[in-house]
């Protein structure tokens, strides 16, 4: 979700929705950093998606870093890069939040402010250029910010080149930039970046993801916030060269245009064509009813999910990702180990209950060390 889609709030300030109070559910667990000899994990993503899977793997004492799409050009980050020149700050900004040692604590709190009076600007997004210009570069200002916020792991741009992204939709028209391509009128096809010099991948977000025990893709959306990451060079090949267990969060639901009409198969597909063929490990699915008894136990389904079964609640405006009985089929025999449970947050039927969430990256873990 780029930070266009931001939920509007009354008054002078405002959090993003990534700042859900669903995350309450986590509190209390594990805020230290993780112990030295602690799995290590990286979240490929970047808007509200990959914050979740962060705060998920440090509750469970797993030391995380995160490689983040560089491609946003929308709202507060749109205009940085447009008017100051600065390197897209929005989604390195989410992260840091989500490494944040004390999610309550004042400074972490103000850092993710959004001023709803000033062009809808964030103090993180802000604070992040300002450093990029007086600390030298970008991955100092993110450094500094990492400081400040006692963050727990260590956020990686997958690029630090001026990158758009560019999309080809199923109806054959032609998309130019990220906030645009997230509200397409109908289904992205396909995704690539363009830049006017060579693209190259940040050498800190290799390291990590070859270091990795554990990389996650997602959840978040498919075209404008994980795929940007696997079309750096070097990054897929990373993903290749490393031992990792490779899961996927699919989303729950579409409410934005880019991913329209997909079902979870459309997905993992999608990211097949976009390098990750044959790399995928584990998807995490939500689902209930037939088809997540059959995935748990590893044989197909014999009935498929209804559009509100999907979405756990009254679809309403929400588009579901469907799951079929054949969709799940096929999933596993390209050796993709699925798991499906009930993921849904009822508060918020398009996002990923933290607590489940949770559980299900526990039986992850749990699958990685056997």
């Amino acid at each position: 979700m780029s930070e266009s889609a931001a939920v509007p709030a009354e008054g002078p300030f405002a959090h993003d929705p990534g700042s859900t109070a669903a995350f309450a559910a986590l509190e209390g667990l594990p805020t230290s950093r993780p112990a030295p000899d602690a799995p290590r994990a990286v979240v490929i993503g970047g808007g509200t998606g990959a914050p979740m899977s962060i705060r998920t793997l440090l509750s469970l004492g797993v030391a995380t870093d995160a490689v983040v799409a560089m491609a946003d050009d929308g709202g507060s980050t749109g205009i940085l890069r447009a008017a100051a020149g600065a390197t897209a700050p929005g989604d390195i900004r989410k992260c840091l939040s989500a490494m944040a040692a004390d999610s309550s604590d004042p400074l972490t709190e103000a850092f993710r402010l959004r001023f709803t009076f000033a062009e809808n600007h964030t103090l993180g997004n802000l604070l992040l250029s300002a450093l990029e210009q007086t600390a030298g570069s970008f991955p100092e200002a993110i450094a500094v910010c990492e400081g400040l916020l006692h963050a727990r792991g260590h956020v990686h741009p997958s690029t630090l080149g001026r990158v758009m992204l560019e999309a080809d939709t199923v109806d054959g028209r032609v998309v130019r930039g990220q906030a645009l391509a997230s509200h397409s009128r109908c289904a992205l096809d396909c995704v690539r970046l363009r830049s006017e010099v060579p693209i190259e991948a940040y050498a800190p977000a290799v390291e990590a993801i070859r270091a990795a025990d554990l990389i996650v893709l997602g959840p978040g959306s498919l075209f404008t916030s994980i795929v940007p990451n696997l079309l750096v060079p070097g990054i897929v090949q990373a993903v290749r060269a490393s031992r990792a267990t490779v899961v996927f969060v699919c989303s729950l639901a579409d409410v934005q245009g880019e991913t329209r009409g997909m079902t979870a198969l459309d997905h993992v597909e999608a990211l097949r064509r976009h390098g990750m063929q044959d790399l995928i490990d584990v998807m995490v699915a939500h689902g209930s009813g037939p088809v997540a008894a059959s995935a748990a136990s590893g044989s197909p389904a014999d009935a498929a999910l209804s559009a509100s079964e999907a979405a756990g609640c009254d679809a309403g405006p929400v588009r579901p990702v469907a799951l079929s009985p054949d969709d799940a089929r096929a999933i596993q025999q390209a050796g993709i180990r699925l798991v499906v449970r009930d993921l849904v947050d009822r508060s918020s039927p398009t996002w990923h209950d933290p607590a489940r969430l949770r559980a299900v990256m526990q039986e992850v873990l749990s699958l990685c060390r056997s």
